[in-house]
């Protein structure tokens, strides 16, 4: 076998020959560095402690939030009902057939996610992801039981006793605690908060609801409590493209090279405040490692593991004050600054270029697109599906007649009554199923509050009214009450002709 020589390996023969037992002792995957993060206070640690809350009780609080539609409509302020084939998101109501509003919306995000990168970096990673917020958590609640880094290192070493026990026991209890909110949350989305809960707990609710909830237990307490950074590092594809979004401007976590090197500890006659030692202003202290939940070195520079929650700023700075030197040796800002900054020059940070416009533009685009569609959007929605089996019957008087199922989707939350014609044919019998005509000869048809009307419409015809084996004419279908019209273009099937 042909291979590169082991590096510790004592060749004889030809260095570029092995027969390969010299990996025979290798293992296939690396096992994984536990990472110890440790407490950290400061402006970023704030920031997270924010965005940590208000996104929690984003999404624990916002399925009870009621929102008044009407009688007989849910009155959930968000709501996807599964069964009605609704999306409800407070005054917005989003039918099946607009789907498209949940790919703009899609879309968006996406775009949204490119924009805020080129300008802020892995922001969303640092502050907004799910698996950020949640591992967040989880650490807070890991380092209340056990104590800070050095206590949970200690712990981990040790062998059971009864306080490891109880301690690394209650730690999971908890987890789990929190994963099973996290489940009982989301299928509260699916269904009337309320009702369902109840349900939950009294054991009436569907098997679905426990088989998602006991899915999400399962897999936020796999992710946010063991797998933790192996989700950011292997399991999600945004770190390996995000350095397309990025350019020399985009703000991100830095680390002051040309200030800080060379690196190295300070001998206690070197921390008088204010003293510039002979090293660079790092003293290698590793505080920036120890805070960070990914366990990389900033100083390295941008990696794939960073997640720009900026705590290695917060670390730094700490130390900074504390060996009377000036913050921000580790800081949130651009690697052209960085530059400028060590060759003495002025800095500068622009917002508004090529990249950031290109984004904004598209972004932009959507959204109006989005909005010009709701705001425009139809309250009334005419379908129509023609027999196809047979496409007409002869009847014993010569006419041809056409079957048709016209689907009216009455998108208001009041009752409506609706007159449907038909235009463009010369027909000699109109009947709808269960219908009786009105004194002009159409029909009004009811249609419940937010349903679909669906109706078995025939039309007979002269032969010799029709326009070969398929003559094109269309139904109209009129609000009585707002006198707004939809109309569906649709043909008359019949027997071929010379014609």
């Amino acid at each position: 076998m042909s291979s590169l020589p082991h590096p510790d390996a004592e060749h004889t023969a030809s260095p570029l020959v092995s027969d390969g037992s010299d990996y025979d002792d290798q293992p296939l995957y690396k096992t994984r560095d536990k990472v110890y993060p440790k407490r950290v206070s400061g402006r970023f640690r704030n920031l997270k402690w924010f965005a940590l809350i208000a996104l929690l009780s984003i999404y624990w609080l916002v399925p009870w939030i009621r929102w008044d539609r009407g009688p007989n409509a849910p009155d959930q302020a968000v709501l996807i009902d599964m069964d009605l084939g609704r999306a409800y998101f407070f005054f917005i109501e989003i039918w099946p057939q607009e789907v498209y509003y949940i790919t703009g919306i899609l879309i968006m995000a996406a775009i949204g996610l490119f924009l805020a990168t080129s300008l802020f970096g892995r922001i969303w990673c640092g502050y907004g992801c799910p698996q950020t917020v949640w591992t967040d958590l989880f650490m807070l609640v890991e380092r209340y039981i056990q104590g800070d880094r050095n206590a949970r290192v200690r712990l981990d070493q040790s062998k059971w006793t009864f306080e490891k026990f109880w301690k690394i026991g209650a730690t999971h209890l908890a987890w789990i605690a929190i994963a099973m909110a996290t489940g009982g949350a989301f299928v509260l989305y699916f269904n009337d908060a309320p009702t369902v809960i109840v349900d939950v707990f009294t054991g009436n609710a569907t098997l679905a609801v426990y088989v998602t909830i006991a899915f999400l237990t399962f897999s936020t307490y796999l992710l946010a409590g063991w797998a933790r950074e192996q989700v950011c590092t292997y399991m999600c594809p945004w770190p390996r493209f995000q350095s397309a979004m990025l350019d020399d401007e985009s703000l991100i976590v830095t680390y002051e090279g040309w200030r800080g090197e060379a690196r190295g500890p300070l001998k206690r006659k070197n921390l008088t405040r204010g003293e510039v030692p002979e090293t660079g202003h790092c003293i290698d202290c590793r505080a920036c490692v120890n805070v960070c939940p990914t366990g990389i070195d900033i100083r390295d520079g941008l990696q794939m593991e960073c997640i720009g929650c900026g705590l290695c700023i917060d670390a730094c700075n700490d130390i900074m004050d504390k060996v009377g030197f000036p913050r921000d040796l580790v800081r949130f800002d651009s690697v052209q600054n960085t530059q400028l900054r060590a060759q003495g020059k002025a800095t500068r940070v622009r917002i508004i270029r090529p990249r950031t416009i290109f984004y904004a533009a598209i972004l932009t685009v959507v959204a109006s697109v989005m909005m010009f569609g709701l705001l425009n959007r139809s309250v009334l929605e005419l379908n129509v599906l023609r027999d196809r089996n047979p496409l007409f019957v002869t009847l014993s008087d010569g006419d041809v007649r056409n079957g048709y199922t016209v689907k009216l989707l009455n998108k208001e939350q009041s009752l409506k009554t609706y007159e449907l014609t038909v235009s463009g044919l010369t027909i000699s019998d109109f009947q709808i199923i269960g219908q009786t005509p009105n004194q002009k000869g159409t029909f009004d048809l009811e249609v419940a509050p937010d349903r679909v009307g669906s109706f078995r419409v025939f039309i007979a015809a002269d032969p010799s009214a029709l326009d070969g084996d398929a003559t094109p004419f269309e139904f109209t279908v009129t609000d009585t009450e707002t006198g707004n019209t939809e109309t569906y273009d649709t043909v008359f099937a019949g027997p071929k002709t010379d014609r």
